[in-house]
């Protein structure tokens, strides 16, 4: 295991929640070989990502709106260099 070091500012906050689905989350992190708070910030970091990942989906898909779905090529095509 190693240690992540922080060199931008980190806030720290205060949630609640059920004290057995703590522990149980807890126990979970452990089996995965890290902490809630690192399982907590990766969560967070997915979730809080979630626009930029579509948008950068949308972006690809924009540039790709040559591809003509379905068609189906001949051999000669396919081996064209």
């Amino acid at each position: 295991m190693y240690t992540v070091v922080y060199t931008a500012s980190v806030k720290n906050i205060t949630f609640s929640a059920d004290e057995k689905l703590i522990e149980l989350a807890r126990q979970e992190a452990k089996r995965d070989g890290t902490t809630l708070n690192a399982k907590f910030r990766e969560w967070l970091e997915t979730y809080g990502g979630r626009e930029a990942r579509k948008k950068a989906v949308e972006e690809l898909w924009a540039q790709l709106d040559y591809v003509q779905i379905g068609r189906k090529y001949t051999r000669d095509e396919m081996n064209e260099r």
